[in-house]
């Protein structure tokens, strides 16, 4: 009987990852396919990734840099629109743009009377517009969640790792159930 319940474990192991992918997937594929009207399932999905490079390319041509800036402007003059935009935009740029904020992962002393350790990523070399000179600020994202905490905390507390930053956030994010991303 327990090997009977081994193997079922095993089962949902590999079996829970595939399916909860395969859902998710077709999920997007659907609901852009019934966005678009089209019929055709996943040809709404590579249309949508070809519009999406289509206009990367658009915005990183010298010709067309200025409509964007003008746009930009205009998005920054709306209040609520600002708020949206420019958050949306800094959060993205900071895991997949040309200014990674996400690029430098450390080590974070709480000195709260224990030994107690965070890991993050250090987002702002000083705190010193923040009137907090010698400190500076780590970003320290959740388990299994999109959310995180913003410390600020003095420089001499904080350890920068060397590691890849994709492998250190995907070991926070999963709650240190994979691999320690080796150390350079």
């Amino acid at each position: 009987m327990k090997r009977i319940f081994g193997y079922f474990i095993r089962g949902l192991i590999l079996t829970v990852p595939v399916v909860v992918t395969v859902w998710v997937c077709y999920g997007i594929f659907t609901r852009v396919d019934g966005w678009l009207g089209i019929s055709i399932p996943g040809i709404g999905f590579v249309l949508t990734l070809v519009i999406i490079t289509t206009v990367g390319a658009l915005g990183s041509s010298i010709l067309t840099r200025s409509a964007v800036t003008m746009f930009e402007d205009l998005l920054q003059r709306l209040p609520f629109v600002r708020l949206l935009y420019t958050s949306t935009k800094d959060v993205l740029s900071a895991f997949v743009g040309e200014k990674k904020r996400f690029s430098q992962p450390a080590l974070v002393d709480l000195g709260i009377g224990s030994d107690v350790q965070v890991l993050g990523f250090l987002t702002q070399s000083s705190a010193d517009r923040l009137g907090m000179d010698g400190s500076v600020v780590v970003y320290v994202p959740h388990s299994y969640a999109w959310s995180g905490q913003m410390l600020i905390m003095p420089s001499a507390k904080v350890k920068l790792l060397a590691t890849d930053s994709a492998e250190f956030m995907a070991f926070i994010v999963s709650g240190g159930v994979t691999d320690f991303p080796k150390l350079h």
